[in-house]
């Protein structure tokens, strides 16, 4: 049954009437860089996360060749880091991380993915990592450039979802020597051997998604157009016993593009999920429309423009090239703002080599307007990977970069906007996190959806705080639908401050 969805018209009221610029400013932090021959022309993500305890998010940026590096929060009225990995984090060949909470014990646990073999770290406290054991979770010798993962009904291990690139032992790749989605389904308290979605078309980015409001995620997949040549297009598995694709009959619409990223995050107030796909060429905005009944979005990328299709600033008129997409509300006017990581894949020539990151931030018509320069996170480098986050938790959304062959960037929010919320949702049971959660904050005649995920971005993913724009608010009503479906009642909050809401 379809979860209750409240309506509310999208009003401007709750809204600044005159949202700030945003402004950045960078922070200063050890060198790390991005590196590697053409198996990491992709990948180069960011898990941002809590491994200390202390409620600030720690950094563990991918290096390829290099090795991967943990950078410390060290944030006492301003953004600050210092880098200290541990062993069982310097490994070199990583791609990406995303952070969990796996065994439910309620330590954030790492999903490592590399070229070569993928690694589960288990969170030992105070920033330790260490090999699952007991898990029986095997990894061969891939090529991975996505991870998702949910929790299943009656399941007390998440569902994980590899996305594997190209076949690097094809004699006649990379051209159609694209590998398959690998998903490990939990076998009680262990994993047993993956089951490949087929085909594969060489995901760059994966997000396991309740788009229905159902109570049951399924998985949507971006994938590279440059190697799956033809028949290839973007993919959502309907998660039956047995996975499926979903068909143009039940409202999915068959889109190909050069996928590199997805964002997920209800812009429209309807209560159901818009997504922001990164490419090379042009970035699209889909709406999603709930009178199909199905997994049906509609691009509305032109009408609200968020293409970014070529570079804002500089003299190269080349298509730009999307990687890493995040929704966040950077200025906190109460309206959700898009950041998008650009970079060339390498020397590609018909691609822009210059080619600045992009800041789209919302108007109160519902557009979007690019104001990255002006905010002062116009980087030209190779951006991959990002995490847009409050780093602080001074209620400002913050940003961090990886960069191919440039040192890794990390910006301080010095805006000086509306009021906001960080709220600190913790599920009961195995799933800690409460990832497939619903949270709903009511403004005045607005309603702001955010559904806890695990995935999407590229290479690299958030887990902690969740942070709301109230605008010109200083009070909001907060409620969190569980995984289940039950929902804690309506609760009146007040701005500029962390509300925490256990099940």
């Amino acid at each position: 049954m379809r979860r209750e969805v409240i309506a509310f018209l999208m009003l401007p009221a709750a809204a600044l009437a005159d949202p700030a610029q945003p402004r950045f400013e960078p922070v200063e932090i050890a060198p790390h860089i991005y590196d590697g021959g053409w198996e990491h022309f992709v990948g180069g993500g960011v898990a941002a996360f809590d491994c200390d305890g202390d409620a600030l998010i720690e950094l563990y940026a991918a290096g390829g060749a290099n090795p991967a590096t943990l950078f410390r929060n060290r944030s006492d009225g301003g953004v600050a880091f210092a880098a200290d990995t541990p062993e069982s984090l310097a490994l070199t060949g990583v791609t990406g991380a995303y952070p969990l909470d796996i065994d439910g014990d309620g330590l954030l646990d790492l999903a490592v993915l590399r070229v070569g073999e993928d690694r589960l770290l288990r969170g030992l406290g105070a920033c330790a990592f260490a090999p699952f054991e007991g898990l029986g979770f095997t990894s061969r010798d891939h090529w991975t450039t996505a991870f998702s993962a949910t929790w299943e009904d009656g399941q007390s291990l998440p569902t994980l979802a590899f996305g594997t690139y190209v076949d690097r032992s094809d004699p006649d790749g990379p051209f159609q020597a694209c590998d398959a989605t690998l998903l490990y389904r939990p076998q009680g308290e262990v994993y047993g051997a993956p089951e490949a979605l087929e085909p594969g078309f060489c995901a760059l980015s994966m997000l396991f998604s309740d788009w229905s409001r159902t109570g049951t995620a399924d998985l949507r997949v971006s994938n590279d157009r440059h190697y799956y040549v033809r028949g290839g297009q973007e993919q959502m598995w309907r998660m039956e016993e047995t996975p499926r694709l979903y068909s143009e009959d039940e409202g999915w619409r068959p889109y190909a593009l050069w996928g590199m990223g997805i964002a997920s995050r209800d812009v429209t107030g309807d209560g159901f999920p818009e997504v922001y796909l990164t490419s090379m060429g042009d970035q699209k905005f889909q709406v999603f429309d709930p009178e199909t009944g199905g997994p049906t979005w509609l691009d509305a990328t032109y009408e609200r423009g968020t293409t970014a299709h070529r570079p804002h600033v500089g003299s190269d008129g080349r298509p730009s090239t999307g990687w890493h997409a995040a929704f966040g509300d950077v200025n906190n006017d109460g309206r959700d703002d898009i950041f998008v990581a650009k970079g060339n894949v390498e020397q590609m020539p018909d691609a822009a080599m210059e080619d600045p990151n992009t800041l789209l931030m919302q108007t109160a018509t519902g557009d979007f307007r690019e104001r990255s320069a002006e905010a002062g996170i116009a980087s030209v480098a190779r951006s991959r990977g990002a995490a847009l986050a409050d780093l602080d938790n001074d209620g400002r959304l913050d940003l961090a970069v990886v960069n191919r062959r440039a040192p890794l960037e990390v910006f301080a929010n010095v805006t000086d906007g509306g009021h906001w919320l960080l709220v600190d949702v913790a599920g009961a049971g195995r799933n800690t996190g409460a990832v497939g959660a619903v949270i709903e904050v009511k403004v005045g005649h607005t309603l702001h959806t955010r559904e806890i995920t695990v995935g999407g971005g590229h290479a690299g993913g958030h887990a902690g705080l969740q942070h709301f724009g109230l605008g010109a608010a200083e009070t909001a009503e907060l409620r969190v639908i569980w995984p289940e479906g039950a929902a804690t009642p309506w609760q009146a909050v007040s701005a500029n401050g962390i509300v925490r809401v256990a099940q």
